[in-house]
């Protein structure tokens, strides 16, 4: 087996290799074609130019008895609003690289998501370069880390407003946004990070659906039917017109089905949109046997125990759409039952049973004005709860039940206004203004100490925040750009705390069990530079200071949390948490070959992290140390650190074959964390370097990509053991065709087989706390078929 050292020495040889190859290769024949464009909602306020229906340009619609205007778009038509992954001939399955932002960002369009048959967004984003999962349940609960930062550095939302739920608050946690009924995923670093706040220090991954339409439907051939007009006939400005899409999936290594349907419909001033799922899988099937350090368990069967999943969720929303912009409002209802996999949780049939009801609006308005283009607002409240089910007693299965409640009441608010480009002389300079407040009010009590200062993970607390922000961009010329923004917060937390001993403050002196109430200003800034070089190429620069204020579960956490087998001790002397950032990149979006490259350099000063200290408990601080204890003690500590690495990605167009393109693609990326004293921060993903074949036309996409992560030795001295590294290898055939009309209305399909570990490796996941005690599945085969009416 090659060495650690000789393999990334290939690897960079390889990049190189790579990077040389347009150059080798210009003497090939390959099929040119328009590469299409990636659009993205999240990064920053500021957004390109999309007039709506000029003022002075009314278009009369047919139906009715009056002639009016007809309702203006004011973003993109439902056809634009989540670029397609194959929206031009030959185009199937195009690298979408990112070139008109300040940092990189990742995009999962909607035919990939799909394709990927995950059913969570640490699933589907497992592979990205510089993004990983957390599984500690994979296929049920899998947060998204970046660059070995998570929960409470990376931002969760959807169509612009907080994830909600409890993700951030354990890592046992789903997260309640499902990729059936997303269309887009986009993972966003850097300084447009700031517009969604400092717990978002690490990078925001957003997703995008139309459950608050932005735009009129459009029926590709006719209105709605019922209105007797010929099947081809087109589509009349303000007539009814409805499409629907079914996405439906098989996986076998863990007999799963998963479905979804989704309606879109409109006419007039209105539009609606309605998505229903569901899911369900038994435990799935892995390699070999799962527990690492503990041979005397009973025979798993070639399954992972107590792996099982089931969840659900339907929304509805509408919007109403007038002379400039449009305002509208849904309401998501999700549910999900699934098992924690890992020694505890099948000796104790340990399961999560969560339900999270969310209403969001969302708006936008273009007055008819010389100052201001644009004025956007956000509203979003959540209703969440879960509890975390099991027995107490292993031996009596009478002894079932509650073990643990999470509750999370939260509402927040965001408008921003965006300033018409004024004219510098100098610099043309567009500014976006922001401001944003929330409330939340957490709990989590256990029913198993009552009247305890330890009943349940905290008590209750809150958390109020309000923030400004502003964003400036300045184009210097069209190949020229710059960006500042700033951003301001405050945030009051108040909770309570036990008795802490002495020994577990950094200060040395006791804490009484007494409410406690902190308040934080955290202020940061950035700056950024984006160049257009020769070649098509883009380069950029940017620097960012970013404060972040602790969260509660840091504060004021203080017993046994059952599904992650820790002991939480929360400091409630915790102070503002420092990132002081530089990123380089250089991307190519266009041409046979498209890549990005990205090395950044992030130096925290008191840093917050979840310190093991290899000392086991049970539920209160006398029983640490006991032998009979079962629970991992976990302190919530600060110490400086650094964090340095880089990614990079790229495909190659090689030639035509057949009637279609073949080429080469790879990926690599690596995170270093340490600490001032040289010791490693904890949890941190290996190194990883892959590449594989594709080969695509107007209708088939066929790929196959082998990802190696190396072992991860670089842990922290206590209570972290070495990760074995492992291969990857996927492939996947997709057709996707345009169907004639007929009865049932079927316009388009898109159907396909991926395979995943197909080496079978036992592959475990070095993020994850239960990482020794659980396998990620095995072989295992999916089809999907998607088809829009």
């Amino acid at each position: 087996m090659l060495s650690k050292q000789s393999i990334s020495g290939c690897s960079f040889a390889a990049i190189a290799c790579v990077l040389a190859a347009p150059a080798l290769a210009q003497d090939k024949p390959a099929a040119p074609a328009e590469l299409p464009e990636v659009t993205v909602t999240a990064p920053s306020p500021i957004r390109a130019h999309r007039p709506v229906v000029p003022h002075a340009n009314p278009t009369h619609v047919a139906h009715g008895t009056t002639s009016r205007r007809r309702p203006p778009q004011p973003t993109q038509t439902a056809a634009q609003t989540t670029p397609p992954a194959a929206p031009t001939a030959g185009q199937q399955g195009v690298l979408p690289v990112v070139t008109n932002q300040f940092a990189t960002v990742t995009v999962v369009p909607k035919e990939e998501i799909q394709r990927s048959g995950a059913a969570t967004l640490g699933d589907l984003l497992f592979s990205k370069p510089g993004v990983t999962g957390s599984s500690f349940a994979p296929g049920a609960s899998s947060r998204p880390i970046i660059r070995g930062l998570d929960v409470n550095r990376v931002g969760i939302v959807e169509n612009g407003t907080g994830a909600g739920g409890a993700s951030d608050l354990g890592e046992d946690h789903f997260v309640p946004i499902d990729p059936l009924s997303t269309d887009q995923v986009e993972v966003v670093r850097g300084p447009a990070a700031l517009r969604y706040g400092s717990t978002s220090i690490g990078g925001v991954v957003s997703a995008t659906n139309n459950r608050i339409p932005q735009a009129l439907p459009v029926c590709p051939s006719a209105p709605f039917q019922s209105y007797g007009l010929p099947a081809k006939a087109p589509a009349i400005d303000g007539a009814p017109c409805i499409t629907a899409e079914t996405r439906t999936s098989f996986s076998s290594v863990d007999r799963g089905v998963q479905s979804g349907v989704l309606i879109d419909a409109g006419g007039g001033n209105y539009a609606i949109h309605a998505d229903a799922y569901g899911r369900k899988a038994d435990d799935y099937a892995i390699p070999g046997y799962p527990y690492r350090f503990d041979q005397t368990r009973p025979v798993t069967n070639g399954r992972q125990p107590n792996s099982s999943l089931r969840n659900d969720g339907v929304s509805v929303g509408g919007s109403y759409f007038f002379d400039g912009g449009f305002v509208g409002a849904a309401i998501t209802q999700t549910d999900a039952l699934y098992h924690i996999p890992g020694i505890d949780g099948a000796d104790h049939n340990t399961r999560i049973d969560a339900h999270q009801t969310k209403i969001t609006a969302q708006g936008e308005y273009r007055p008819d004005a010389a100052a201001i283009e644009a004025i956007r607002f956000w509203l979003g409240a959540t209703d969440y709860r879960h509890n975390e089910l099991g027995l107490a007693d292993p031996a009596d299965p009478n002894s079932d039940g509650v073990r643990q409640t999470f509750s999370n009441h939260e509402q927040e608010a965001r408008v921003e206004m965006q300033l018409a480009p004024f004219n510098l002389r100098f610099a043309t300079m567009t500014t976006a203004i922001g401001v944003q407040a929330g409330h939340q009010e957490l709990d989590a009590p256990s029913p198993d100490n009552p009247g305890s200062t330890f009943n349940g993970l905290f008590g209750p607390n809150t958390n109020n925040r309000g923030a400004a922000y502003v964003f400036n961009e300045f184009a210097f010329s069209p190949t020229t750009k710059a960006q500042i923004a700033g951003r301001i917060e405050h945030v009051e937390l108040q909770g309570s705390t036990p008795d802490f001993p002495a020994d577990y403050l950094p200060d040395g002196n006791p804490q009484t069990n007494i409410a406690r109430g902190r308040a934080f200003t955290p202020k940061s800034a950035a700056v950024g530079l984006l160049q257009n070089l020769p070649g098509d190429l883009v380069a950029s620069i940017t620097a960012q200071y970013v404060e972040r204020a602790p969260k509660p579960a840091e504060l004021f956490s203080r017993g046994a949390h059952d599904a992650t087998g820790t002991f939480d001790i929360g400091n409630p002397n915790l102070t503002i948490e420092t990132a002081k950032t530089v990123e380089v990149g250089l991307r190519k979006a266009t041409g046979p070959f498209r890549f990005e490259v990205t090395a950044y350099y992030t130096q925290f000063t008191n840093f917050i992290y979840r310190r093991l200290t290899g000392v086991m408990c049970n539920d209160d601080f006398a029983s640490c140390g006991a032998a009979d204890a079962t629970n991992k003690q976990a302190i919530y500590s600060q110490r400086n650190a650094t964090f340095r690495g880089g990614e990079f990605q790229s495909q190659l167009d090689v030639g035509p074959l057949y009637t279609g393109i073949w080429g080469i693609e790879n990926q690599f990326d690596i995170v270093r964390a340490t600490f001032d004293d040289g010791t490693n921060v904890p949890r941190i993903p290996p190194i990883r370097v892959g590449g594989g074949l594709f080969w695509r036309n107007d209708n088939w996409l066929a790929r196959i990509n082998l990802l190696h992560a190396f072992a991860q030795n670089d842990i922290a001295p206590i209570a972290e053991t070495p990760t074995p590294g492992y291969n990857l290898l996927k492939a996947e055939l997709s057709y996707k065709t345009k169907l004639d009309p007929n009865a049932f209305g079927a316009r388009e399909m898109l159907v396909g087989i991926v395979g995943d570990n197909l080496l079978n490796e036992k592959i475990r996941n070095s993020v994850s706390y239960t990482k020794d005690e659980v396998l990620m599945p095995g072989i295992g085969i999916k089809v999907f078929a998607n088809v829009k009416f």
